[in-house]
């Protein structure tokens, strides 16, 4: 069996780049607070197209690994692998070409960050499993959404620095937390039936409140940051935005309906976009 172009696309979750761009925000964060302003247009470009093919090639493990458990999620059942039209070992050989694609373009960086590539394939490859052996999962997301951070220190200076790039990769852990627990409430019924784990059911009938937390430690964190960066008002200011984001996304998951839920998760697509605008132009205004 063939899969077809767009079954192929549809496994990358190309309609979707919601995914994208949330794991894109973040490595845009480092590269400006690393860069000290607008980084280099080429590790930029380097960044957001390795971004995207990480992030498909990630999209892609996740089905092949869920590919007996989606069939029974209302959500999912009908992605490309689940529904039978794109075989298991066709999804690893896309995964394995799309990693390759990944590798290639990032042979463009120097050796400290290159180097940092390594984790972060392993990371994406072995996230899927985690629901299968603890109730956190979205915390090893998390670390692997943030691995970029070290890796644009690393391409921009030539080495990390650790304090920062740390600061601003906890505050990216509580925030994908937050937003991927609000992902597991939209399937808090169907993963309990066929035994996944998540932080959902972990939180049960705390989910919103720690949520709520999750996206303040994210803020206080990132104001951290941006004082030791010597970040000025417009910054703050794309805080103040992300905050209320945090808040209308809390009134969109108040009945904790499947539709709630996953428009709150989307909606922190917002949340990404008003720190980096806050950033980069609070940079532009005063360098």
């Amino acid at each position: 069996m063939t899969p077809s172009p767009r079954d192929l696309a549809l496994l990358m979750r190309l309609d979707r780049p919601i995914g994208i761009w949330l794991l894109l925000w973040p490595t845009l964060w480092a590269l400006w607070l690393a860069a000290r302003g607008v980084p280099p247009p080429d590790l930029l470009a380097v960044f957001v197209v390795g971004t995207a093919l990480m992030r498909s090639a990630g999209c892609v493990i996740n089905d092949f690994a869920d590919r007996r458990f989606d069939p029974h999620v209302e959500r999912t059942r009908n992605r490309p692998i689940a529904a039978g039209r794109v075989s298991p070992r066709a999804a690893l050989l896309l995964f394995a070409v799309l990693c390759g694609l990944a590798l290639a373009v990032a042979w463009r960086l120097n050796a400290a960050a290159l180097w940092l590539t390594l984790p972060a394939v392993a990371l994406a490859a072995s996230y899927p499993f985690a629901k299968r052996f603890h109730s956190l999962p979205q915390v090893h997301l998390g670390v692997a959404f943030s691995w970029g951070i070290p890796m644009a220190y690393a391409a921009v200076r030539g080495g990390v620095d650790w304090r920062q790039a740390g600061l601003l990769m906890a505050a990216n852990l509580c925030w994908v937390v937050a937003y991927d627990t609000l992902y597991a409430m939209s399937d808090r019924e169907d993963d309990l039936k066929i035994g996944v784990k998540s932080s959902a059911i972990l939180f049960g009938r705390h989910d919103r409140l720690i949520v709520g937390l999750l996206h303040a430690a994210a803020l206080l964190l990132l104001a951290v940051a941006g004082i030791g960066a010597d970040r000025g008002a417009v910054y703050f200011a794309g805080l103040s935005a992300a905050a209320a984001c945090a808040a209308y996304e809390q009134r969109l998951a108040w009945r904790r309906g499947r539709a709630g839920c996953f428009a709150a998760f989307r909606h922190n697509n917002w949340f990404g976009l008003a720190v980096f605008a806050g950033l980069a132009l609070d940079y532009a205004w005063r360098p």
